[in-house]
């Protein structure tokens, strides 16, 4: 089987059509299809763009009439939560809603018009949607794949799917998520928490005490995510998504060990999430990232993938 692998929509359905028309997919009984390839989509199909309820009808067609399959993304994570009642707080949710994630959140909530009929009928969708796939020759998911944590969630879940009598313990924070600068485990929360942390939002790190920068929303960090695909040792200024003005921070500072797993030397590994600019490239011989940023003005990428070990520049295809 030939897969294209499809990065972060957001919304953005015109984008998502204009690609899949440029590799060759056509429209027929109501499904995007190919007569030879299948689409696998890596999340985050909302939030953020002008076209919330065509994406997903979109991509919920494709993968009824077997054409694509997709991961869930942590926006797709996030709606659950939003929706998702507390269970020992009456008048809360499992994700706040706060102004910021209502912010966040709004182009999602306008289209389905909040707490509706169609809004529970799409949060129900995001449950369905695995938090990884192994397809054998190829592997899929949002942000982080680590094997040990996707062995750990398996053996919580059961299988790679949320599912509602658990979905409070994966809201669970009690505590940090993010490694300390000398590669400490973050302390507090629930383990499926901390492993849905990682699967779907990535491996952070603090940096070291006295450091922060301020991130693309303006809000002042004192961790980061990693390029957890490295292979160690490496510095902040290879295995940190870092801007250039840091303060407080040597950047040649080694990060610590244990946050940057790497690849694992199985099959080619696809990703999201990332917010990736300029021209599309593999970020490690088997690892590609198709975030480059639709919603912010870039192109929506798709990687072709024909059977390669070794992921190729060339196999990525981009359009607006």
């Amino acid at each position: 089987m030939s897969y294209d692998i499809i990065g972060d929509v957001h919304g953005e359905a015109d984008a998502l059509e204009a690609l899949l028309q440029k590799m060759g997919y056509r429209l027929r009984s109501g499904s995007w299809q190919h007569p030879g390839r299948q689409a696998v989509f890596v999340g985050d199909f909302i939030d953020r763009g002008p076209g919330q309820l065509r994406t997903l009808e979109l991509v919920r067609n494709m993968m009824d009439g077997g054409h694509a399959s997709a991961v869930m993304g942590n926006h797709e994570f996030n709606a659950i939560g939003y929706f998702s009642a507390h269970p020992s707080d009456s008048d809360g949710y499992l994700r706040p809603r706060s102004s910021k994630n209502f912010k966040q959140h709004k182009a999602f909530l306008e289209e389905v018009d909040e707490d509706s009929s169609v809004h529970d009928e799409w949060v129900n969708w995001f449950y369905d949607l695995p938090l990884w796939l192994d397809l054998g020759e190829l592997r899929i998911v949002h942000a982080c794949w680590d094997p040990a944590t996707i062995a750990d969630t398996e053996s919580i879940l059961g299988g790679n799917k949320l599912n509602r009598e658990m979905i409070a313990g994966a809201f669970q924070k009690g505590g940090k998520n993010t490694f300390g600068i000398d590669g400490s485990i973050p302390s507090g929360g629930g383990p499926l928490f901390h492993n849905i942390e990682v699967l779907l939002k990535g491996i952070e790190v603090d940096l070291p005490e006295g450091a922060s920068f301020g991130d693309k929303d303006g809000t002042l960090r004192s961790s980061t995510r990693t390029r957890w695909w490295k292979s160690p040792p490496v510095t902040f200024r290879d295995g940190a998504f870092l801007p250039k003005d840091v303060k407080g921070l040597k950047i040649d500072m080694p990060m610590p060990a244990s946050v940057i797993p790497g690849h694992d030397g199985g099959s080619p590994v696809f990703i999201g999430h990332y917010w990736m600019k300029g021209v599309p490239v593999v970020q490690a011989p088997r690892v590609a990232c198709v975030d480059y940023s639709v919603a912010k003005g870039g192109p929506l990428v798709a990687y072709r993938w024909d059977g390669e070990s070794d992921l190729a520049n060339s196999n990525f295809i981009a359009a607006r």
